[in-house]
């Protein structure tokens, strides 16, 4: 190895290795056949990537059209919502009146239960005088 490193890399002969004299260019008729192939195999390549990319924006406008019908049922029911919403606070609106006169039939009912108790408590006593008088 020694002796190899101490010679110029030109000079040392491998078998392996071509030296540029050796070389040999390819003919005409391999270049020009290999580039059709690298030109038809790069149209091949291109054509797949640009398919794939327009298949992929059709993709997106089929989401997106599909997208913009959902919104357009979601807008449709959020109509329907405000609607019956409307519908029940006017019907709230109406009931109103009634409502109030619901708790003022309810307070007036539990004061006349105190005025019965009141009653009873009374008569119970008055009961128990005339027992007491009647006793005598």
């Amino acid at each position: 190895m020694a002796a190899a490193a101490e010679g110029p890399p030109e000079a040392v002969e491998d078998p392996a290795i071509e030296t540029a004299e050796e070389a040999k260019e390819p003919a005409e008729a391999d270049i020009n056949e290999l580039c059709k192939d690298m030109f038809s195999k790069m149209a091949t390549y291109l054509t797949g990537e640009l398919t794939a990319t327009s298949e992929d924006y059709k993709l997106l406008e089929n989401m997106n059209k599909l997208t913009s019908l959902k919104y357009l049922e979601m807008k449709d029911i959020a109509i329907n919502i405000s609607r019956n919403l409307k519908d029940l606070n006017q019907k709230y609106a109406d009931l109103q009146p009634y409502l109030e006169q619901i708790d003022l039939i309810e307070e007036q009912v539990a004061a006349l239960e105190q005025a019965a108790y009141k009653l009873d408590a009374y008569s119970k006593k008055l009961e128990a005088k005339y027992k007491k008088l009647e006793k005598r």
